[in-house]
């Protein structure tokens, strides 16, 4: 749900950046110049903080606590890359039990 409350505040603000530019080279500089400017550049600051928010970890994300990270044979080539060391429902699992049994 994380992802997708992003992707939405992403493309909102960037909905807003398209209509600001929108407005300020069709309607606002027909009246203000120095206005449609400003609205550009107003509009210039929003993408990269548009980004900077939809790459930012929400403090329940687990991401990055994927058990297959500390898998040491990783790069063989017929390891299944799928399931962590140790799971019993791999084909690993039962001659690499990390139990010693």
């Amino acid at each position: 749900m994380q992802a997708h409350r992003r992707h939405v505040r992403y493309f909102v603000m960037m909905g807003v950046c398209v209509g600001l530019f929108a407005l300020a080279g069709g309607l606002v500089r027909l009246w203000s110049v120095g206005a449609a400017i400003a609205l550009c550049l107003v509009a210039m600051v929003i993408p990269p903080v548009a980004a900077i928010l939809a790459n930012k970890r929400d403090p329940d994300d687990d991401w990055w606590n994927d058990p297959r990270w500390d898998d040491p044979d990783w790069d063989r080539p017929e390891h299944d890359r799928d399931r962590p060391d140790g799971d019993p429902s791999g084909p690993d699992g039962d001659r690499r039990n990390p139990w010693g049994q």
